[in-house]
């Protein structure tokens, strides 16, 4: 059975039946004979006609009937459309689109495809609109419509439009574009795209030792290397028989295919030649203004079945059953298949995303092997059984932390917040900082080896230049009026001049300086919270209420109370501020007009990461190097702004350290934002998709189009990579900058990442359409960004070893200050506190009444000890900083020197010893540019040899045989 099906005048829609065995004729039938309410009884009207002739094309074309079966079915015709008429609003248009669906699947092409419905021409890209009445501006659109669709076709390239009567929703038109093969071949050269001439002939030797015990993580090697290697070289479309070209129609992959229609659909107008202005132009416009709704290239078959279609080749299907489930999360990821379907960005960015999670496996078991060593030597600890011992940490009695609201209390009381500490203060934690500086330069470096690898492989070695020289943003050739002579290729290009360039860098850059600002100001404003708030808690839980909470009640303190809520608070302040910067930074971005793509990521890049830093890590960094460290003493505290009638006194550290506040700080923020982000990315668009395509997803593949299915999907906007990249960078600073306060934020970063390859892959698979293929030979600015992390995080770490922790001295106690011949750490915590007078602590400091517990007696007990190496009362230096102090301080900086210099000292080493370009991808990058030059030269040899042939004969044609040529000997 063929069928062609169009919509005629009055919203009738005919189907034409051309019978086969059984019915030797055409059947033309009514789509509105059983519209609901018209009290048709459905009974059918046919007629038989010979050589029947029915021609459907979109909104330009027309529907053509023989005029016999015209003529006979023109009384039924006329009688369905006055039925018709008798409904009206939704339930006719209703009506009419379920009638048409009844009859789609009666045709052998399934609608699910993704070829024009001549089954032949592939469908490369897909614009869509709508068609409201009600809109004021849709005659304009229509006029921009026809217009751009008309310099399309200009182009070359073919189109074929779906009618809004045939989409799902009754409202959307449908243009579907085909590139022909002089479209591919003229734009392939343009943009330098490489292609085959040549199987790689050179052996693969990389079979690593022991290979084998990886076998249960390889996937199948079709899956993995779909198509064999070849020795490739910019396309010529004068030497076509040059390359290895089996079938001109699947010679360019579909990746390649929609990244030229793009290219097309980014620079063509849609203006007339006579109203033309410079920016009226590109596809984004049309999509910005609303002409159209969207543009997306199509997914090749639903995700979860492969397509009907034979010529289909069903690489989506593959993706998501080798790659985008969760229970594939330990195999290896077909990065080839990646590159095919999603094109060379996308590839690269899960290639370094899987090299990142395989690197952090390392770095996880270090750290937990940490975390178990200061489990097992807890009992080792001689200044953790001195705080909760009842002889000593229960007789020493501290003074006030905060002003009137706070009571004396007795050491031991901190005795779980100390065990605490000890699991992530130890001398473990000096061995994990300087083994993550190893760590991350050795994940620096090898991804620089794997990433040439990729580049050679997937034709990427000679693309920066190619990017910069010939893909102009089409924003930048719009807005820049102004042209000049380019000296290397002679033709005028469009330029930005230097004044504006200054203008919009300088106020790019006070937008930025202004939101730093901001977040600064947030974060002042957390620390007064925690000042404030502190004094609250240590009121309300002066006789210990929280005991009463069972499991938990014992160990919550004040200061645990007061570092977990500013936390939380820190994390919504830092969320909103995302969510508003990120769309000033595209704004700001916008306004300087880069010149190229890639200087555009670039830039937004720097804008997003410098507020992102200061964003995520400001309040870290507070933490472990400003709390505790400008307190003062009791007679003389300090307090913020240095205003002593604002009531804030600046906060003094946990008895067991900075450390484990520093710890809980990061433990938030970084836990919270994979779990945030982990939600943004696979629930949001999972719901939406649901909500949109709720009224579709049971139609069969016949009634539900290929291109109305990934119409339904989530965009995958431009800076879709651009985001991933951003949350991955951050989440690598939390676990390098403050790593010596958690060893255990690799490991949670591992178990995230896990995930976050497969939620990637299964949203990028299944809940967005597919992405528009775009070239990268690398991770762009990201690289320099991880490298400035990497460099940063060593001094990070030694500061927080050297001064958040209490490491340093201890080991200074342990080896000039210890009692007795032999080193110990008896006496440790005696020696750290300092002894106040507490007739000498003025009455703004002194607890109010009833805020001092039960067994404080003011007569009994005169003095209460402090944190800090300064002279007890009656001493010639009376509360100034004893020689202790100082050398500490000496023992610190010294610190911080050493461990500076011999982590750069091994990090340059290490990047020294490894070479960024493995020796076997050189070798095959100069055995190819040996072949294209050989077998260049062979061609035009070749090629010069027929061409003299030629011009040696001559050719006599007779006037009746224009086709019939003898050849004449030269010599007569």
């Amino acid at each position: 059975m063929n069928r062609i099906a169009g919509k005629p005048r009055d919203d009738s829609l005919i189907e034409v039946q051309c019978g086969g065995e059984d019915n030797n004729g055409c059947q033309l039938e009514s789509f509105a004979e059983e519209v609901p309410g018209n009290g048709h009884n459905g009974s059918e009207s046919s007629s038989s006609c010979v050589d029947l002739a029915v021609s459907l094309h979109s909104s330009r074309s027309s529907v053509s009937v023989c005029v016999e079966c015209e003529r006979e079915c023109s009384q039924h015709h006329n009688e369905s459309i006055h039925q018709l008429s008798s409904v009206s609003g939704i339930w006719r248009k209703r009506a009419l689109f379920l009638k048409y669906r009844s009859r789609v699947d009666k045709q052998q092409q399934s609608k699910d495809s993704v070829f024009f419905r001549d089954g032949v021409r592939r469908i490369d890209f897909v614009l869509s609109y709508y068609m409201d009445e009600k809109d004021k501006d849709a005659d304009k659109k229509q006029e921009r419509r026809k217009v751009y669709e008309a310099k399309l076709q200009e182009c070359g390239l073919e189109l074929e439009t779906e009618d809004k009567s045939e989409s799902e929703d009754g409202r959307t038109c449908y243009v579907k574009i085909h590139a022909p093969w002089e479209v591919l071949a003229t734009y392939a050269e343009i943009l330098k795209i490489k292609v085959p001439f040549k199987v790689n002939d050179i052996p693969d030797h990389r079979d690593m030792p022991l290979s084998w015990l990886c076998t249960p993580f390889r996937l199948p090697t079709h899956v993995m290397h779909p198509e064999p290697d070849f020795f490739t070289s910019p396309f010529d479309k004068s030497k076509v028989d040059f390359f290895l070209i089996d079938n001109k129609d699947t010679f360019f992959p579909p990746s390649t295919r929609n990244r030229i229609v793009y290219y097309i659909l980014s620079r063509c107008a849609y203006q007339n030649t006579a109203s033309q202005q410079n920016d009226k132009k590109g596809i984004k416009r049309l999509l910005n203004n609303g002409t159209y709704t969207a543009a997306f290239p199509l997914h090749d078959c639903r995700y979860w079945t492969q397509s009907r279609d034979p010529n289909c080749e069903n690489e989506r299907y593959s993706l998501y059953r080798y790659w985008a489930q969760f229970f594939r999360f330990y195999k290896e990821q077909p990065l080839d298949r990646i590159r095919n379907y999603y094109g060379e960005k996308i590839g690269i960015y899960f290639a370094w995303l899987g090299f990142y999670t395989e690197m952090l496996f390392y770095a996880a078991l270090v750290g937990l092997f940490c975390f178990i060593y200061a489990v097992t030597t807890y009992d080792q600890s001689v200044w953790s059984k001195e705080i909760c011992s009842e002889n000593i940490g229960g007789q020493i009695v501290m003074c006030p932390l905060c002003d009137k609201k706070c009571g004396y209390w007795k050491l031991n009381s901190t005795c779980n917040s100390t065990w605490q500490s000890h699991l992530f203060d130890n001398v473990g934690t000096v061995f994990f900082a300087v083994f993550m500086a190893i760590w991350v330069t050795l994940f620096l470096e090898l991804w620089k080896r794997r990433q040439a690898r990729l580049e050679y492989e997937w034709d990427l070695v000679d693309f920066e230049e190619e990017q910069q020289q010939l893909q102009l943003r089409p924003e930048y050739e719009i807005k820049c009026q102004k042209r000049r002579l380019n000296r290397i290729t002679q033709e005028m290009e469009p330029y930005l001049p230097l004044t504006s360039q200054c203008v919009r860098g300088c106020l790019s850059g006070v937008t930025v300086l202004f939101w730093i600002a901001l977040i600064i100001a947030s974060i002042i404003g957390v620390i007064a919270y925690r000042l404030a708030v502190y004094a609250a808690f240590a009121s309300a839980m002066r006789d210990s209420p929280t005991n009463k909470i069972q499991l938990v009640g014992s160990v919550i303190t004040p200061q645990l109370a007061t570092s977990v809520t500013a936390s939380c608070i820190n994390f919504v302040i830092i969320m909103i501020l995302n969510f508003f910067y990120e769309r000033v930074a595209i704004w700001i971005t916008d306004l300087e007009i880069p010149k190229t793509h890639l200087e555009y990521e670039n830039r937004l890049t720097v804008k997003m990461f410098l507020f992102q830093f200061v964003n995520y890590y400001s309040s870290c960094f507070y933490v472990a190097f400003f709390k505790g460290k400008f307190v003062g003493y009791p007679g003389d505290y300090a307090y913020m702004f240095n205003n002593k009638w604002s009531g804030l006194r600046n906060e003094e550290c946990d008895p067991g350290g900075c450390l484990i506040e520093l710890t809980t700080q990061l433990v938030i923020v970084m836990t919270g934002k994979q779990a945030w982000g982990n939600i943004q990315e696979a629930l949001v668009p999972w719901m939406k998709n649901w909500w949109v395509s709720r009224s579709a997803r049971n139609h069969p593949e016949s009634l539900y189009s290929r291109w109305e299915q990934d119409h339904d999907l989530q965009n995958f906007s431009q800076l879709g990579l651009f985001y991933e990249y951003l949350e991955m960078v951050i989440q690598f600073g939390f676990i390098t900058l403050f790593v010596a306060s958690f060893p255990l934020a690799p490991l949670l970063a591992l178990l995230n990442n896990i995930l976050e390859v497969r939620v990637d892959a299964w949203k990028l698979t299944t809940q967005f359409r597919r992405p528009i293929a775009a070239k990268a030979h690398s991770i762009g600015a990201w690289e320099e960004i991880l490298h400035m992390i990497a460099v940063f995080s060593v001094v990070t770490n030694a500061f927080i070893v050297a001064f958040t922790s209490d490491m340093i001295p201890r080991l200074v106690y342990l080896y000039a200050y210890h009692p007795g011949n032999e080193p110990t750490m008896q006496g440790y915590i005696n020696n750290s506190l300092s002894i106040f007078n507490i007739s000498q602590i003025p009455m703004d400091n002194q607890p109010e009444a009833g805020e001092n517990p039960g067994w404080f007696n003011s007569s009994d007990i005169t003095t209460c000890r402090y944190r800090d190496y300064r002279y007890p009362p009656g001493h010639e230096k009376e509360y100034s900083h004893t020689m202790q102090f100082w050398h500490i301080i000496a023992a610190k900086l010294a610190f911080i020197i050493i461990m500076e210099h011999v982590a750069f000292l091994v990090k340059f080493f290490v990047a020294w010893l490894i070479p960024d370009v493995p020796s076997d991808v050189k070798a095959r990058v100069r055995r190819e540019r040996y072949l294209i030059q050989e077998y260049l030269q062979k061609y035009e040899l070749e090629k010069l040899k027929v061409q003299l042939s030629v011009n040696n004969g001559a050719c006599t044609c007779d006037a009746p045989h224009p086709t019939a040529c003898t050849p004449v000997d030269p010599r007569l």
